[in-house]
């Protein structure tokens, strides 16, 4: 099942106000040489195959574990009376029903929470909410 509408209520929901979020995809991809053909050449190829010469992958995203969503959240800090709007980095990871949070996953949260930023396993766009405001 696909949690692309579960993350857009999210998105939707906070994307407002003091917060912006964007979906952050991760995975890997193949690259390859593109061939000009001179003479005829016979391959096999099942329907829905893609045939990739001198192939490698490409892996695309942030970094192993990076939340399903990022962006930051504006937040008004005090400084000797001088108010100011400063951007804390946010990152949310979206789980649906039993899933959990890899390894991977449960590290980026923990460098992120000790930077400073705002990182939390949301189930819901209440949880979203609740973990990007002010504490």
């Amino acid at each position: 099942m696909s949690d692309t509408p579960f993350l857009k209520r999210i998105l939707l929901a906070c994307s407002r106000g003091s917060s912006r979020l964007f979906r952050c995809n991760r995975g890997t991809g193949w690259i390859g040489k593109a061939e000009r053909v001179a003479r005829p050449t016979s391959v096999t190829l099942n329907p829905g195959d893609v045939l990739v010469r001198n192939a490698r992958p490409l892996r695309a995203g942030l970094a192993d574990g990076n939340g399903d969503l990022i962006g930051w959240v504006s937040r008004e800090v005090r400084l000797e009376h001088v108010g100011q709007r400063w951007a804390v980095f946010a990152s949310l990871e979206a789980k649906e029903g039993t899933g959990r949070m890899s390894d991977d996953q449960k590290n980026w949260r923990a460098q992120i929470l000790a930077a400073g930023g705002i990182a939390a396993e949301v189930r819901s766009v209440e949880d979203a909410q609740r973990a990007l405001a002010d504490p």
